[in-house]
């Protein structure tokens, strides 16, 4: 990409990844991650290609990004999209501490395509009922569920995120 690159020309890369990816044995989703300095790297949904349920295209493009620059913190980074992105690829964004996100699609236009992905949207929203997937606490005295962050607390060598 030239210099003169704008969120218009990543957008439209992240749409021409996704169309090629569906010609690839992939889902009709891409996606890039742009750094602050104009590094550019993509990711393609390999969902059903790899039996993967987390490798959308959001999600690979921040590994990508991730692996190379060697750093789980993306800040200052743009994610472009071919469609916006699910709950967990919103949340993959927000852990990376990526800075902003564009994308083209929106869910509606993905539903209509077939990928409905509202139940997951609701399963977040204030009053569900969880039925979907129900998440339960499990509290026991003889489980010693604090030991893992115990030796985190201790441990001098961590990297804190």
């Amino acid at each position: 990409m030239s210099v003169h690159t704008n969120g218009q020309d990543y957008l439209s890369m992240a749409i021409n990844l996704a169309t090629e990816n569906v010609h690839n044995a992939g889902g009709p989703f891409g996606a890039v991650v742009v750094t602050p300095d104009g590094q550019v790297f993509e990711g393609v949904n390999r969902v059903t290609a790899s039996n993967d349920p987390s490798a959308h295209a959001e999600v690979v493009a921040i590994r990508t990004a991730a692996a190379a620059l060697e750093n789980f913190d993306l800040s200052g980074c743009v994610l472009y999209t071919s469609c916006e992105p699910c709950p967990m690829c919103l949340a993959t964004s927000l852990w990376a501490r990526i800075s902003k996100v564009y994308y083209a699609a929106d869910r509606h236009d993905a539903a209509k395509a077939g990928f409905d992905d509202a139940v997951f949207y609701e399963y977040f929203e204030e009053n569900s009922n969880r039925a979907l997937m129900p998440v339960q606490h499990f509290r026991d005295e003889a489980v010693e569920h604090l030991k893992p962050f115990e030796a985190w607390d201790h441990m001098d060598t961590r990297i804190d995120y």
